[in-house]
């Protein structure tokens, strides 16, 4: 496996992975860093039931990747990393398992920031913070932006405004079919605001607790998880786990839109291309989802964290996509490498500025 896994490192240019384990407590996880040449790498703590080592590792590499071109995308100075936990979330929690990797994140030294994820919760921030200032997503009593589900759902609906205007001509979604697949912090929170949109909303997930308590609170349709990809629909919105969109999938799909926030949709790069052939407007994952992280790391502008200006700039994700629309058929690129290009010009221009930074001046002989 290591060779395989150094290969994947070399391919995509990371810069570290970290292996982490504390027996008596039951942590087994992975530390992720891409690339920090806008600063340190920063991503949350994913915790989640792997079948296999490598199918956790490539998830905190692929992760991780994606961090780097959201921050470098939406104009944040940090870099892209992912910590991923192994574990089932509902029974293996403990504070001791959190304070744990808390102390491994705490030697890195500031390399990698962390904070929320899926599988883990804003209390289990309070313990990994108790062992680490490294630590961005935090309750508002402890110094952070509070619940950051509710700015990345918004950011999502900002960029799927912008999908409807390049395809339909307007930007309201009033009378649109969408369905939202997975009902975690973001998804049960872009139902809502779909709602109040005038969307027609159809949901599914594979936690049938989640799918009563949403749909005993909210007028929508209920679909079995297998029969996403076959539903008739306008706009499909994945909010669950990453690589669902894929040679299996993409061909099953009845929409004119994919956006939605579940992180590495594309199950490898050319399936960007392949919804492209099929006339279907991408939002790249990390465009539209990146409010969270805009919202919580306005705590790092000037003045500390303040939520008006925060949302202002989670607001701006609509320009982005509308942006990145025009550059897609000015390049004539599919929109998830016209989003990588923006992502990597931005790299490439602030790198290029650190080096000459960095340079010793020639001596005068």
């Amino acid at each position: 496996m290591e060779s395989r896994i150094l290969r994947y490192m070399e391919q995509y240019d990371y810069e570290n992975l970290v292996f982490c384990q504390e027996r008596a407590v039951g942590l087994r996880a992975i530390i992720a860093i891409h690339d920090t040449t806008l600063g340190p790498a920063t991503g949350g703590a994913r915790m989640w039931t792997y079948a296999t080592e490598w199918e956790a590792i490539e998830d905190a590499l692929r992760l991780a990747r994606g961090m780097t071109y959201k921050y470098a995308a939406a104009g944040v100075n940090l870099g892209g990393g992912k910590c991923v936990i192994l574990g089932d979330p509902k029974r293996d929690k403990s504070e001791a398992l959190f304070r744990s990797l808390g102390r491994f994140i705490d030697r890195l030294g500031g390399l990698y920031l962390t904070g929320e994820d899926v599988g883990t919760t804003l209390r289990d921030m309070e313990y990994i913070r108790m062992e680490t200032p490294y630590v961005v997503t935090l309750p508002a009593a402890w110094g952070g932006a509070g619940p950051i589900a509710p700015a990345t759902a918004f950011g999502v609906v900002q960029g799927m405004k912008a999908c409807v205007e390049a395809v339909f001509g307007r930007q309201r979604l009033d009378g649109l079919r969408v369905v939202v697949q997975g009902l975690g912090a973001v998804g049960s929170e872009v139902v809502p605001l779909l709602l109040e949109e005038g969307a027609q909303v159809a949901v599914a997930d594979i936690d049938p607790e989640k799918v009563q308590r949403l749909s005993a609170a909210y007028p929508v349709t209920v679909l079995d998880p297998q029969a996403v990809y076959d539903a008739e629909m306008d706009i499909f919105c994945p909010c669950a786990l990453g690589g669902i969109l894929n040679d299996d999938t993409i061909p099953r799909l009845k929409c004119r839109i994919v956006c939605g926030s579940a992180n590495n949709q594309l199950r490898d790069e050319h399936h960007g291309a392949l919804l492209e052939a099929r006339g279907i407007l991408y939002a790249p994952d990390y465009i539209v989802n990146a409010g969270g992280t805009i919202f919580d790391t306005d705590r790092f502008n000037p003045g500390g964290f303040q939520r008006e200006r925060a949302m202002a700039n989670v607001a701006r994700i609509y320009e982005t996509m509308a942006a990145l629309i025009r550059l897609r058929d000015e390049e004539k690129l599919p929109m998830a490498r016209a989003a990588d290009l923006l992502a990597e010009r931005r790299l490439a221009a602030v790198g290029q500025a650190k080096r000459l930074a960095t340079r010793p001046e020639r001596v005068p002989e």
